[in-house]
C-alpha cells in the first residue's frame, strides 16, 4: 500500500480509503466486518463514513468493529461527516454550531471513540455564516474531539472562501475536500482542483468508478439488469444509464480503459482507479464495495503503474465537453492574451 500525507497536514493515510456508505444497507454487519478486515489486511488505514449513512448504522457497525479489533483500530485514520438531518427538528440540519455540536457528539458515541481524526462538512450551508462553522471546528480541534477537518462537495469559491476566512481569523486550517471525481466526471478540474492545489488541500474523490460505469460492466445500448446498482435502478442519480449510454464520450472513455486493461491483464476498475490516483492534489481514493471480492480487485489498483502515454490516452479520451468560453479554446486564448494599454 502507498501512503500519502493528509493534505498539508502531518497525518499519513493510505492512498486508498474505504468508503462505508454500503454498510448497513447493501452490506450487512457480517459482510461489512469482513470488508473492514480485508481492507486493513491489505494495508489500508483510512476509513470514511458519515452520520447519515444508513441513518447512523454505518457508524455503529464501524464502532463495534473498532472496539473488537483494537490492534487494527490503533492504525486507522477515521473520518466521518456531519451536515444533513438525523432528526426532524428545524435545527437538526446544517453547519450551525448548534447542529454540529450534537452531530459530532452523536458520531463519537456511535463510533465508540474519544476523537475523530477527520471531521468533514458534508455540503455547503448557505444559511450559516462560514465564520460560525469554522469557529466550531477550531474549538473542536482545541477540545481534542477532532484532529483535522475538511469539506465535501464544495465548489471552488466556497473552498477558497473557507480557507481564507480560517487564515484571517487565526483558526485551524482545513486539510481536505471530498468531491465526486473520475474519468467520466472531470469538471472539478476547472475550479476545484486549482483551488485545492493553491491551498494545499488534499482531494478524497468519491464515486471513483462513476457508479460502476468504469468497471466495464455495462454494454452500449444494453439496459443493465441483475444485482448491480443500475441493474436494480437504471435511473439512479447522476450515474443513470440512459443519459450516459447516449453519450459518445462515455464509450470513448470505456474503450480506452478496456484497451489498457487488456494490455496489463487487469480489470477496467483497476485502470480507472490508477488514473485517478495519479491526478494532482489527490490524497486518497475512496473505494466503495458491496463484497470483499470487489474490494480486493479495487485495492489491487495501487500496484498498477500506468505509463505516461497510457495516462495521456485516458486523459485525452475523457476530456470534459465544454463550451468555448470560459474553459474552452477561446477562454484559454483570452486568459493568455498579451496585456496592451492596461487592458
Amino acid at each position: 500500500m502507498e501512503f500519502r500525507t493528509l493534505g498539508r497536514s502531518g497525518a499519513v493515510v493510505s492512498a486508498q480509503a474505504l468508503g462505508t456508505m454500503t454498510f448497513g444497507a447493501e452490506a450487512d454487519e457480517e459482510t461489512s466486518g469482513e470488508i473492514l478486515t480485508a481492507f486493513t489486511e491489505g494495508g489500508g488505514t483510512f476509513v470514511d463514513t458519515a452520520d447519515v449513512y444508513s441513518a447512523g448504522v454505518s457508524e455503529e457497525i464501524i464502532g463495534r468493529w473498532l472496539s473488537s479489533h483494537p490492534t487494527e483500530a490503533a492504525q486507522i485514520v477515521l473520518a466521518t461527516k456531519g451536515r444533513f438531518p438525523m432528526g426532524d427538528g428545524p435545527n437538526d440540519v446544517g453547519l450551525s454550531r448548534r447542529h454540529l455540536r450534537a452531530a459530532l457528539d452523536a458520531s463519537l458515541t456511535r463510533l465508540q471513540v474519544e476523537h475523530i481524526d477527520l471531521y468533514q462538512m458534508h455540503a455547503w450551508d448557505a444559511l450559516t455564516p462560514i465564520e460560525e462553522t469554522l469557529r466550531f471546528l477550531d474549538d473542536a480541534v482545541t477540545a481534542g474531539k477532532i484532529y483535522y477537518y475538511g469539506f465535501s462537495n464544495y465548489l471552488g469559491w466556497q473552498l477558497t472562501k473557507a480557507v481564507h476566512v480560517a487564515s484571517a481569523s487565526g483558526f485551524t486550517a482545513p486539510v481536505t475536500l471530498q468531491p465526486q471525481y473520475n474519468l467520466l466526471v472531470r469538471d472539478i478540474e476547472h475550479e476545484v482542483v486549482p483551488a485545492s492545489l493553491d491551498a494545499g488541500i488534499g482531494l478524497l474523490p468519491w464515486s471513483p468508478l462513476a457508479g460502476g460505469w468504469l468497471s466495464g460492466k455495462y454494454e452500449r445500448d444494453v439496459p443493465p439488469t441483475g444485482a448491480t446498482r443500475l441493474g436494480e435502478n437504471p435511473e439512479r442519480g447522476m450515474e443513470a444509464w440512459e443519459a450516459r449510454n447516449a453519450s459518445e464520450r462515455t464509450w470513448r472513455v470505456l474503450d480506452a480503459v478496456a484497451a489498457i486493461a487488456e494490455a496489463h491483464s487487469v480489470s477496467a476498475s483497476q485502470v480507472s482507479l490508477a488514473w485517478l490516483g495519479a491526478q494532482p492534489a489527490v490524497t486518497s481514493v475512496i473505494l466503495g464495495a458491496r463484497t470483499v471480492k470487489q474490494l480486493n480487485d479495487n485495492m489491487a489498483a495501487v500496484d498498477l503503474e500506468l505509463s505516461a502515454d497510457e495516462l495521456g490516452r485516458l486523459t485525452d479520451a475523457s476530456a470534459p465537453e465544454m463550451d468555448d468560453y470560459p474553459y474552452g479554446t477561446a477562454g484559454v486564448k483570452q486568459r493568455n492574451r498579451p496585456v496592451d494599454g492596461g487592458r
